[in-house]
C-alpha cells in the first residue's frame, strides 16, 4: 500500500556510470566485476555450511530441519546476486541490473522469514516463506515493467526491502530468539546500513581515496562481510534451552 501511496521513485538516468571506470586484463569495471567474487565467495560458505550442518546428525544450529529452507534460499540468492552483478558491472544496462537486484530482493524477504522463525515461530516463518519470495521477485518485476513503459517506478523494490529491514529489527526487538548469539543480527543490520551508505557516496569516497577505491566497490565488500557474519552467527549459536541446561548443571 505504502508504494502505492508514494509518489513515483525512477531510477537516476546516469546510474549506470559509476565512478570507478576502469579496466584492467580487457575487464571492464574492473573493480565492481571483482569485488563480487567477495560476496560470491561469501554466499558459497553460507551454502557449504548449511550443507555440512545438515548432514550432521549432532547439528545444534537448526531445530528442525525444516527451518533450512529460509537460509538456503539467503546464500542462493547471495550467490546469483554476486554473478548477476558480475554480468551487469560488465555490461551495465537494465537488463543485466534486473538479474542483480532480483536475487538481492530474494535474499532479504528470506532473512525476514528466518527472523520469523527463530524469533515467532516455525510454522508462520515456513509458511510466510514462499510469500515474501514471492513478494520479492514481484518487487523487481514491476520496476522492470515500469521502466519499459518509460516509467521507471522503484517503489515497490525499495519499501519492500525497507520494510523487510525494519520488521527484522523490530521482531528482533521484541520476540526473544530460540537461539544463542541473536543479538549478532544488530551487527548484521548496521554493516548492511553502512553498505548502502557507502553506495550512495561512490564518487565522493572516489575521490577521498584518491582514485584508489570506489564507494559502490566498498559496498561490494561489505555486503561479503554482511554475509560472513550471518554464516559465523549460525556456526557460533545454539539451541537456547540447551544453553540454559548446562547453566543449570553447572
Amino acid at each position: 500500500m505504502t508504494a502505492i501511496m508514494l509518489p513515483p521513485v525512477s531510477q537516476p538516468a546516469d546510474y549506470h556510470q559509476f565512478a570507478d571506470q576502469r579496466s584492467f586484463f580487457d575487464i571492464p569495471n574492473f573493480y565492481n566485476v571483482v569485488s563480487n567474487l567477495a560476496i560470491l565467495l561469501s554466499g558459497i560458505a553460507g551454502l557449504l555450511f548449511l550443507f555440512n550442518s545438515y548432514r550432521s546428525p549432532a547439528q545444534k544450529v537448526f531445530l528442525s530441519r525444516s527451518e533450512y529452507w529460509p537460509y538456503l534460499i539467503l546464500f542462493l540468492s547471495v550467490a546469483a546476486s554476486a554473478l548477476g552483478s558480475i554480468f551487469y558491472h560488465w555490461m551495465p544496462d537494465n537488463a543485466y541490473l534486473f538479474w542483480d537486484r532480483l536475487p538481492i530482493a530474494v535474499g532479504i524477504t528470506a532473512l525476514l522469514a528466518a527472523t520469523l522463525v527463530e524469533r515467532v515461530s516455525p510454522a508462520v516463518g515456513l509458511w510466510s516463506l514462499p510469500f515474501l519470495t514471492i513478494l520479492g521477485i514481484l518487487s523487481m518485476l514491476y520496476w522492470y515493467w515500469t521502466e519499459q513503459q518509460g516509467i521507471g517506478n522503484l517503489n515497490f523494490y525499495i519499501v519492500t526491502q525497507f520494510y523487510s529491514i525494519v520488521l527484522i529489527v523490530l521482531l528482533s526487538m521484541h520476540y526473544p530468539s530460540r537461539y544463542t548469539h541473536s543479538k549478532d543480527i544488530y551487527q548484521v543490520i548496521v554493516l548492511y546500513a553502512v553498505a548502502k551508505m557507502t553506495e550512495l557516496l561512490d564518487m565522493p569516497i572516489y575521490n577521498l581515496t584518491g582514485h584508489f577505491i570506489s564507494g559502490h566497490t566498498v559496498k561490494h565488500l561489505l555486503v561479503a562481510w554482511v554475509v560472513y557474519r550471518i554464516v559465523r552467527m549460525l556456526q557460533k549459536r545454539e539451541f537456547l534451552s540447551e544453553k540454559r541446561s548446562a547453566l543449570t548443571a553447572l
